[in-house]
């Protein structure tokens, strides 16, 4: 007689198949709409892709790593010393990025990605006085201004564009540095969600949790956006304070969680959003006076040292506005992007997580332990931040690759779930599959 699945189990299968239509309806309406007026702006909706089958170098390699993951993963997470967890989730985190990266070749998946006419390495020249080029930036970001920035520099505070200057002063110039930088670092995200929900929930659920975030379905726009990178800094922003606020040095990872922060928004001007997942940090650590104290010195650094260099932070976003209205944003449609924005997370997050969000709304709802209610809230704090970018109306399309910083920390979730094997399968399954039937564009 055939054992049907359980009722828990039979939830997160339509919560997985809600998902997939979710993003069917999307991929069908887009193209619909794309056909028909033309005001996407993508070639595969919802998603900036082209369809082309395809494999390459990175194919095996990838294969080779989804099935270790797969078989090894959950018992070794459970067993492993901590360090010697978070040393191996890196390794096989950046292992997998570099793997679906190289299924593109290594020209057009790595060496490529950032030399682009929309990219950071357009403008390395223009930075040889950093001073001067700060002074003049926001003279630049509107379309018609004299050498206008290309979009994701106007589109970005500075301190992205400076970081690949600085690369290109050590040493370590070009694409192919480029991507290896945003690769690795950005590998690094994982690591510092689980330092957090260890520090806020408990090891248990982080072990359980890191299997997935090896596998993170994301990887495919890990490797090579600068997006990635960014991510990292930001979970290390919160990782630090998570830290600071349950006790661990207060005075030093206080300081340095700041400073991340203060970084943070100066990457990317949608982290701001970054203070909700800050808010549940501190609402789970209960926070005390002196962290706070000692973060809000390190975040004031950064800022300072911008606006003493000549950049206005608030002056630049307020022109970005009007820049991202003279671009694409200001065409495509927001009726279909507030929805398909979402959509286009279920291939980054993938189908387990989508499972993993139903749990979450349940532990919420019931609240069956303590260190499950604090994962859950952590969770919510980060599908929150995205919502409010959805309905913001500054992040129409692209989604796949901006919201990297907060889709990371959903993957969590998926520490509720039961028969994990068969769920990182179906996310293993999932980033394969986009990676090899399209051209993605980031």
């Amino acid at each position: 007689m055939t054992r049907l699945p359980s009722r828990d189990l039979r939830r997160d299968l339509y919560a997985a198949a809600a998902a997939a239509l979710l993003f069917a309806a999307a991929a069908l309406v887009g193209t619909a709409v794309e056909h028909r007026d033309g005001t996407l702006f993508v070639n595969w909706p919802p998603l900036l892709a082209d369809w082309g089958p395809h494999a390459g170098p990175g194919t095996a390699a990838a294969l080779v790593v989804a099935v270790a993951v797969v078989a090894y993963g959950p018992p070794l997470a459970a067993r492993l010393p901590w360090r010697g967890l978070l040393l191996a989730v890196w390794g096989a985190g950046t292992a997998w990025t570099f793997s679906l990266a190289l299924v593109d070749g290594w020209h057009r998946g790595i060496a490529h990605r950032l030399t682009t006419r929309y990219e950071y390495l357009q403008v390395i020249d223009r930075f040889d006085d950093i001073p001067a080029a700060l002074r003049g930036f926001t003279d630049h970001i509107l379309i018609g201004s004299p050498d206008h920035w290309p979009a994701h520099i106007a589109g970005h505070p500075p301190a992205a564009p400076l970081t690949f200057v600085y690369l290109d002063r050590i040493g370590l110039g070009g694409g192919a540095w480029a991507g290896v930088w945003c690769i690795v670092v950005g590998a690094t995200a994982a690591l510092a969600i689980l330092v957090t929900v260890r520090a806020l929930a408990d090891e248990r659920l982080a072990r359980r949790a890191a299997p997935f975030l090896v596998l993170a379905p994301g990887a495919v726009w890990l490797g090579t956006s600068a997006d990635g990178y960014f991510a990292a800094v930001a979970a290390w922003a919160a990782a630090l304070l998570a830290l600071a606020v349950t006790g661990r040095r207060p005075l030093w990872t206080g300081l340095a969680s700041g400073l991340l922060f203060g970084l943070t928004v100066y990457l990317s001007y949608g982290l701001t959003l970054y203070v909700v997942i800050a808010a549940a940090v501190l609402f789970l650590g209960s926070a005390r006076v002196r962290p706070l104290l000692f973060a809000g010195a390190g975040f004031l650094v950064v800022p300072a040292v911008f606006t003493a260099l000549g950049f206005h932070w608030w002056e630049a976003y307020d022109l970005l506005v009007t820049r991202y209205h003279q671009g694409a944003g200001g065409t495509r449609p927001g009726a279909y992007w507030v929805w398909a924005n979402l959509a286009c997370q279920v291939l980054v997050v993938g189908l387990a997580t989508a499972a993993g969000l139903r749990r979450t709304g349940v532990v919420l709802l019931r609240r069956p332990g303590a260190a499950e209610v604090r994962l859950a809230v952590l969770v919510g704090a980060a599908l929150l931040a995205m919502l409010v970018a959805d309905l913001s109306g500054m992040s129409k399309a692209e989604t796949e690759r901006i919201w990297l910083p907060f889709a990371l920390w959903l993957l969590p979730s998926c520490a509720y779930l039961t028969a994990p094997r068969a769920w990182l399968t179906a996310q293993a399954a999932l980033a394969l599959l986009v990676n090899h039937l399209l051209w993605t564009g980031w």
